[in-house]
Protein backbone atom coordinates (compact mmCIF):
# COMPACT_ATOMS: atom_id res chain seq x y z
CA UNK A 1 0.00 0.00 0.00
CA UNK A 2 1.12 3.47 -0.77
CA UNK A 3 1.52 6.11 2.08
CA UNK A 4 -0.53 8.58 0.11
CA UNK A 5 -2.96 9.38 2.77
CA UNK A 6 -6.42 10.33 1.21
CA UNK A 7 -9.19 11.69 3.32
CA UNK A 8 -13.22 10.80 3.88
CA UNK A 9 -15.45 13.34 5.25
CA UNK A 10 -18.49 11.79 7.37
CA UNK A 11 -21.12 14.24 8.07
CA UNK A 12 -23.64 13.18 10.23
CA UNK A 13 -25.92 11.37 7.56
CA UNK A 14 -23.39 10.03 5.56
CA UNK A 15 -24.25 6.80 3.88
CA UNK A 16 -20.97 5.62 2.02
CA UNK A 17 -17.86 7.20 3.80
CA UNK A 18 -16.92 3.64 4.35
CA UNK A 19 -17.46 2.45 0.97
CA UNK A 20 -15.62 5.14 -0.26
CA UNK A 21 -12.78 4.11 2.57
CA UNK A 22 -13.07 0.84 1.26
CA UNK A 23 -12.34 2.02 -2.45
CA UNK A 24 -9.74 4.10 -1.49
CA UNK A 25 -7.68 1.14 0.40
CA UNK A 26 -8.62 -1.37 -2.92
CA UNK A 27 -7.16 1.64 -5.48
CA UNK A 28 -3.72 1.16 -2.65
CA UNK A 29 -3.99 4.06 -0.44
CA UNK A 30 -4.45 4.49 2.72
CA UNK A 31 -8.13 6.07 4.23
CA UNK A 32 -7.93 8.89 6.20
CA UNK A 33 -11.04 9.32 8.43
CA UNK A 34 -12.18 12.81 8.95
CA UNK A 35 -15.12 14.24 11.05
CA UNK A 36 -17.43 16.45 10.13
CA UNK A 37 -16.28 18.89 13.77
CA UNK A 38 -12.76 18.33 12.82
CA UNK A 39 -10.60 22.04 12.53
CA UNK A 40 -7.57 20.30 10.47
CA UNK A 41 -7.11 17.87 7.43
CA UNK A 42 -4.76 15.65 9.18
CA UNK A 43 -2.45 16.18 6.68
CA UNK A 44 -4.09 14.34 3.93
CA UNK A 45 -2.79 14.65 0.42
CA UNK A 46 -6.47 14.46 -1.10
CA UNK A 47 -10.25 14.38 0.32
CA UNK A 48 -13.46 12.70 -0.98
CA UNK A 49 -16.62 13.87 0.03
CA UNK A 50 -18.86 11.23 0.16
CA UNK A 51 -22.50 10.46 -1.03
CA UNK A 52 -25.47 10.49 1.69
CA UNK A 53 -27.94 12.97 3.28
CA UNK A 54 -25.46 15.26 5.04
CA UNK A 55 -27.08 16.78 8.44
CA UNK A 56 -30.50 15.27 6.96
CA UNK A 57 -30.46 17.64 3.60
CA UNK A 58 -33.48 19.73 5.40
CA UNK A 59 -32.53 22.76 3.20
CA UNK A 60 -31.60 21.26 0.14
CA UNK A 61 -28.84 19.01 -0.70
CA UNK A 62 -25.37 19.91 1.04
CA UNK A 63 -26.67 23.62 2.12
CA UNK A 64 -26.06 22.92 5.66
CA UNK A 65 -22.40 20.47 5.40
CA UNK A 66 -21.18 23.18 3.26
CA UNK A 67 -20.56 25.72 6.88
CA UNK A 68 -19.03 22.68 9.24
CA UNK A 69 -16.31 23.29 10.11
CA UNK A 70 -14.13 20.54 8.23
CA UNK A 71 -14.97 22.75 5.23
CA UNK A 72 -13.61 26.04 6.93
CA UNK A 73 -10.53 24.14 6.10
CA UNK A 74 -11.22 22.11 3.29
CA UNK A 75 -12.69 24.84 0.60
CA UNK A 76 -9.30 27.22 0.81
CA UNK A 77 -6.65 23.82 0.91
CA UNK A 78 -9.19 23.14 -2.54
CA UNK A 79 -8.65 26.71 -3.60
CA UNK A 80 -4.80 26.08 -3.23
CA UNK A 81 -4.98 22.64 -5.49
CA UNK A 82 -5.74 20.09 -2.77
CA UNK A 83 -7.27 17.40 -5.02
CA UNK A 84 -10.90 16.51 -3.73
CA UNK A 85 -13.44 14.13 -5.24
CA UNK A 86 -17.39 15.03 -4.23
CA UNK A 87 -19.47 11.85 -5.14
CA UNK A 88 -23.65 12.24 -4.90
CA UNK A 89 -23.63 14.49 -2.00
CA UNK A 90 -20.46 15.84 -1.81
CA UNK A 91 -21.30 16.82 -5.66
CA UNK A 92 -23.82 19.11 -3.83
CA UNK A 93 -21.86 20.32 -1.53
CA UNK A 94 -18.92 21.60 -3.66
CA UNK A 95 -21.98 23.58 -5.70
CA UNK A 96 -22.91 25.11 -2.41
CA UNK A 97 -19.65 25.83 -1.10
CA UNK A 98 -18.71 27.06 -4.68
CA UNK A 99 -16.02 25.19 -5.27
CA UNK A 100 -18.23 24.19 -8.56
CA UNK A 101 -20.78 25.92 -10.33
CA UNK A 102 -23.84 24.85 -11.05
CA UNK A 103 -26.48 23.76 -8.44
CA UNK A 104 -28.12 20.37 -8.15
CA UNK A 105 -31.81 20.17 -7.24
CA UNK A 106 -34.52 17.71 -7.60
CA UNK A 107 -34.84 15.05 -10.61
CA UNK A 108 -36.94 16.35 -13.19
CA UNK A 109 -39.06 13.41 -12.53
CA UNK A 110 -39.42 14.05 -8.91
CA UNK A 111 -38.96 10.47 -8.12
CA UNK A 112 -36.00 8.94 -6.14
CA UNK A 113 -33.36 6.81 -8.96
CA UNK A 114 -31.40 3.92 -8.31
CA UNK A 115 -29.89 1.63 -10.83
CA UNK A 116 -26.59 1.07 -12.66
CA UNK A 117 -26.31 3.82 -15.41
CA UNK A 118 -23.97 4.33 -18.53
CA UNK A 119 -21.77 7.18 -18.62
CA UNK A 120 -18.98 8.27 -20.58
CA UNK A 121 -15.82 9.72 -19.37
CA UNK A 122 -14.87 12.61 -21.70
CA UNK A 123 -12.43 14.52 -19.58
CA UNK A 124 -9.57 12.08 -18.27
CA UNK A 125 -7.21 14.74 -17.65
CA UNK A 126 -8.54 15.65 -14.15
CA UNK A 127 -6.73 14.36 -10.86
CA UNK A 128 -9.29 11.96 -10.50
CA UNK A 129 -9.81 10.42 -13.89
CA UNK A 130 -6.62 10.28 -15.36
CA UNK A 131 -6.48 6.37 -15.86
CA UNK A 132 -9.34 6.19 -18.21
CA UNK A 133 -9.37 6.64 -21.87
CA UNK A 134 -10.59 9.62 -22.97
CA UNK A 135 -14.68 9.01 -24.03
CA UNK A 136 -14.33 5.35 -22.12
CA UNK A 137 -17.80 3.90 -21.35
CA UNK A 138 -18.46 2.94 -18.29
CA UNK A 139 -21.19 1.97 -15.81
CA UNK A 140 -21.34 3.19 -12.62
CA UNK A 141 -24.49 2.85 -9.97
CA UNK A 142 -26.18 5.74 -9.36
CA UNK A 143 -28.57 6.62 -6.59
CA UNK A 144 -30.35 10.28 -5.77
CA UNK A 145 -33.37 11.79 -5.71
CA UNK A 146 -31.89 15.49 -6.39
CA UNK A 147 -29.41 15.19 -9.00
CA UNK A 148 -30.13 16.90 -11.77
CA UNK A 149 -27.27 19.45 -12.34
CA UNK A 150 -28.40 22.92 -13.86
CA UNK A 151 -26.49 25.66 -14.53
CA UNK A 152 -26.80 29.06 -16.84
CA UNK A 153 -26.51 29.40 -20.17
CA UNK A 154 -23.37 31.34 -19.51
CA UNK A 155 -21.46 28.78 -16.90
CA UNK A 156 -22.78 25.56 -19.80
CA UNK A 157 -21.01 27.12 -22.54
CA UNK A 158 -17.90 27.62 -20.16
CA UNK A 159 -17.95 24.37 -19.14
CA UNK A 160 -18.63 22.75 -22.56
CA UNK A 161 -15.97 25.13 -24.22
CA UNK A 162 -13.47 24.47 -21.31
CA UNK A 163 -13.86 20.55 -21.88
CA UNK A 164 -14.81 20.47 -17.97
CA UNK A 165 -17.31 18.14 -18.22
CA UNK A 166 -15.43 14.96 -16.61
CA UNK A 167 -18.64 12.87 -17.21
CA UNK A 168 -21.82 12.53 -19.54
CA UNK A 169 -24.87 10.02 -19.06
CA UNK A 170 -25.55 7.66 -22.14
CA UNK A 171 -28.90 6.92 -22.92
CA UNK A 172 -31.85 8.17 -21.23
CA UNK A 173 -30.94 10.81 -18.92
CA UNK A 174 -32.15 9.42 -15.33
CA UNK A 175 -32.30 12.68 -13.68
CA UNK A 176 -33.13 15.45 -16.54
CA UNK A 177 -29.50 16.74 -16.12
CA UNK A 178 -28.95 19.90 -18.41
CA UNK A 179 -26.08 18.67 -21.27
CA UNK A 180 -26.26 15.03 -19.77
CA UNK A 181 -24.14 16.19 -17.31
CA UNK A 182 -23.36 13.58 -15.14
CA UNK A 183 -19.71 14.94 -13.62
CA UNK A 184 -17.52 18.31 -14.12
CA UNK A 185 -14.48 19.22 -12.56
CA UNK A 186 -12.84 23.14 -11.97
CA UNK A 187 -10.59 24.27 -14.56
CA UNK A 188 -7.28 23.26 -12.90
CA UNK A 189 -8.68 20.00 -12.82
CA UNK A 190 -8.31 19.52 -8.63
CA UNK A 191 -11.43 19.21 -8.14
CA UNK A 192 -14.13 16.83 -9.52
CA UNK A 193 -17.60 16.31 -8.58
CA UNK A 194 -19.60 13.46 -9.80
CA UNK A 195 -23.45 11.95 -9.31
CA UNK A 196 -22.88 8.40 -9.77
CA UNK A 197 -21.14 5.94 -7.21
CA UNK A 198 -17.72 4.87 -8.22
CA UNK A 199 -17.48 3.88 -4.66
CA UNK A 200 -19.78 0.76 -5.54
CA UNK A 201 -18.06 -0.16 -8.76
CA UNK A 202 -14.84 -1.54 -7.37
CA UNK A 203 -14.51 -4.71 -6.82
CA UNK A 204 -15.49 -8.04 -9.32
CA UNK A 205 -17.51 -9.75 -6.25
CA UNK A 206 -20.56 -7.91 -7.01
CA UNK A 207 -20.56 -8.63 -10.56
CA UNK A 208 -22.01 -6.05 -13.04
CA UNK A 209 -20.90 -3.24 -13.35
CA UNK A 210 -17.70 -4.52 -11.77
CA UNK A 211 -14.57 -2.59 -11.58
CA UNK A 212 -15.68 0.40 -13.26
CA UNK A 213 -16.13 3.00 -10.43
CA UNK A 214 -12.23 1.95 -9.50
CA UNK A 215 -10.56 4.56 -11.95
CA UNK A 216 -11.16 7.62 -9.96
CA UNK A 217 -9.36 6.09 -7.04
CA UNK A 218 -6.42 4.80 -8.77
CA UNK A 219 -6.17 7.94 -10.88
CA UNK A 220 -5.70 9.63 -7.56
CA UNK A 221 -2.98 7.60 -6.00
CA UNK A 222 -1.01 7.92 -9.33
CA UNK A 223 -0.97 11.52 -9.40
CA UNK A 224 0.63 11.78 -5.37
CA UNK A 225 2.23 9.02 -5.88
CA UNK A 226 3.75 10.80 -9.12
CA UNK A 227 3.98 14.24 -7.17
Amino acid sequence: MSSARVGVITFPGSLDDRDAARAVGLAGAVPVPLWHDDHDLKAVDAVVLPGGFSYGDYLRGGAIARFAPVMTELIPAARAGLPVLGICNGFQILCEAHLLPGALPRNGTLHFVCRDQRMRIENNSTAWTSDYAKDQEVVIPIKHGEGRYVADAATLDALERGGLVVARYLGENPNGAMNDIAGISNEAGNIVGLMPHPEHAVEELIGAPGTDGLGFFTSILKKLVNA
